[in-house]
Formats: structure tokens, sequence, C-alpha cells
């Protein structure tokens, strides 16, 4: 923060959206960078690249101004179309995220 840089802070690979809720911080905003498998209807997978920033209501309110002011700057250099916000972990479901990417 005092830099005012976005690091990768963690890395998963194969995670469910279940353990990421419980890895997600309780006080601090997050840039969510997730490669979601998308079924559809007739059958067909899709993996679309979704930014979720995510936003505690308990975090302090000059981090959280600084994630929002920076958010549309990792999205224009991250090339990532699909943005959504959450305030609570507990939000992001696949019944949540499937009714936004469908």
């Amino acid at each position: 923060m005092a830099k005012l840089l976005v690091i990768e802070d963690v890395l998963y690979d194969d995670i469910s959206l279940e353990d990421l809720i419980e890895e997600l911080p309780e006080n601090t905003p997050r840039y969510i960078v997730l490669s979601y498998e998308l079924s559809h209807r007739d059958g067909r997978k899709s993996f679309p690249l979704v930014l979720i920033y995510y936003s505690p209501p308990s975090s302090k309110p000059e981090t959280h101004m600084l994630y929002a002011s920076a958010k549309t700057y990792f999205q224009q250099k991250a090339d990532l179309n699909k943005v959504f916000d959450i305030r609570e972990a507990e939000e992001l479901t696949n019944e949540w995220l499937r009714e936004k990417l469908l």
C-alpha cells in the first residue's frame, strides 16, 4: 500500500468457490481474477476470465478508496471485460456467478 502497487498475493490452481471464500480476508479488499468453468444450456463449456472486486464492509475507508480508484486501471491492464463487485464473501456462489455470466 505504501508504494501503491498491485501485486499478486496468492495464486490458486483449481480452487472451488467455497474454498476461495474461506481464503478471503475479512477486513481487506481484494481483486480476484478467476477463470470460471461455465456450462451453457446447449452443453458447451466456456472458461470466461472474470474480475471480482471484493470489498468487505469492515475494510478501512482509505483502503476501500484506494482499491476502488485503481479497479478500472487494473481491469484495463489485465484486459478483463467481465467485472463484478461484491461486499460480502458469501455472495460469491456458483449460482450468483452463473447468473451474472449467462
